[in-house]
Order: C-alpha cells, then structure tokens, then sequence
C-alpha cells in the first residue's frame, strides 16, 4: 500500500494540473484527492512489498519442501513395489 507521504504527493500532483480557477480550492481538493485515494486502495486488498516478500519466501520454502517429500516417497514406493511382488505366494 502506499504510504501516507506517497498518497500527499499524488493527491498534490493531481491538483497542480488542474486549471487555475479550480487551483483555488487545491488545498480542499488535496485533502478530498487523498480520502478518495486512500478509499480506492483500500477496496483494492493490496499488499506491502515487505509483506509480498515475506509471503514470497514462505512459498519458496514450502515448494522447496514438497519437492523433497514428493522426491522421499517415490523413494519409498518404489522400495515398496519390489517387495510386495515377491511376498505374494
């Protein structure tokens, strides 16, 4: 999400465009830019970089390990499979 000195200066770069007349009303403006802003990121669901990186190594660390699981029970059956044919008789 941005953070609040970010929100400042898109809402004040949005309003020194605006024509002359209406620059009057900027420091209004700006304050309105800014709730409406951080009203329409808020009903987007965003995420940190820091939290996004955080979710990242989990999800690094999780493929990492199911790899070694998955790669641990192909061991395991294929130990098994030689075995169960031999024990049938």
């Amino acid at each position: 999400m941005l953070n609040p000195t970010q929100l400042d200066d898109l809402a004040q770069r949005i309003a020194s465009v605006l024509p002359k007349g209406i620059q009057t009303l900027q420091e209004d403006l700006g304050r309105n830019l800014r709730a409406s802003l951080e009203a329409g990121l808020a009903r987007l669901d965003l995420v940190s970089r820091e939290e996004f990186d955080v979710q990242s190594a989990v999800l690094a660390r999780t493929r990492e390990k199911l790899s070694r699981l998955e790669a641990q029970v192909a061991e395991l059956e294929q130990r098994l499979a030689p075995g169960a044919g031999s024990g049938g008789g």
